[in-house]
């Protein structure tokens, strides 16, 4: 009896559990993903550096805020077509938006599927800016947006109903700013849009020279204090300007 038993299970069928094909793999790795978001964010930082440089010249005034909107729109001309290095600028941001944007949603859909049902809501080790980082990124999409409607192509009803266009020879770009930020809600946007600016890129300078080979512990250290400081300064100094609209100071 019992080796009937033992004969009938040995020849009994196995269950076949199903193994799943492998998938293709990526085009791009999570590294090569980390790289590309580390150097375009590099290059949108410098871009709100320099741009946030260019606009304290509000401070001395209209002809030499309207003179420095000409000059970027004639630099290198006739070498280049008028506004030619600007749209060469522009190009070159809207790739690196392009990638950058596109690496981070490709790096969280990816993380979401690894993860699966299994998540935590806090995990502990991670900064509060780190995991702000989605929230911040997006407003700063949409700010971005209104911000070339309202300053860039006068688009109502992000823009003032007194913007006007430029020409080859004069700009509007001083007057433009002051009655936009005449406005009290635009300005406290600008001002919540600059917040938000400094802790997304308190944290994406340091995880950017990290992910670009800083990983010593001098050099991070050295890393997150350029970060805070370059964060800091581009902060306030763009709050400035609304401020100073609000006051009255700059008019």
């Amino acid at each position: 009896m019992s080796s009937t038993a033992h004969t009938s299970q040995n020849t009994s069928p196995r269950m076949r559990v199903p193994v799943a094909p492998p998938g293709r793999r990526p085009l791009l790795s999570n590294f090569a993903l980390k790289i590309i978001m580390a150097v375009t964010g590099l290059v949108f930082a410098g871009f709100v550096l320099v741009h946030m440089i260019g606009n304290l010249k509000v401070y001395q005034g209209p002809e030499h805020f309207n003179a420095y909107a000409v000059w970027l729109r004639t630099l290198l001309e006739p070498l280049f077509p008028y506004e030619g290095v600007l749209w060469a600028l522009r190009i070159v941001l809207i790739v690196c938006l392009v990638g950058h944007v596109g690496g981070a949603a490709m790096l969280v859909a990816r993380a979401r599927r690894a993860r699966g049902p299994f998540r935590r809501k806090r995990l502990p080790m991670r900064s509060f800016l780190a995991r702000t980082m989605p929230v911040t990124g997006v407003v700063l999409l949409l700010f971005v947006i209104f911000h070339l409607l309202d300053l860039t192509t006068g688009t109502r009803p992000a823009a003032s109903a007194s913007f006007e266009h430029g020409t080859v020879d004069t700009s509007h770009a001083y007057e433009n700013l002051i009655a936009s930020f005449q406005r009290p809600e635009v300005a406290l946007f600008y001002i919540l849009a600059m917040v938000l600016l400094g802790m997304h890129l308190a944290h994406g300078l340091w995880t950017a020279a990290h992910d670009l080979g800083a990983t010593g512990k001098r050099l991070r250290a050295i890393a997150v204090a350029v970060a805070g400081i370059l964060a800091i300064a581009i902060m306030l100094g763009n709050i400035s300007i609304p401020v100073a609209v609000l006051l009255g100071v700059v008019q």
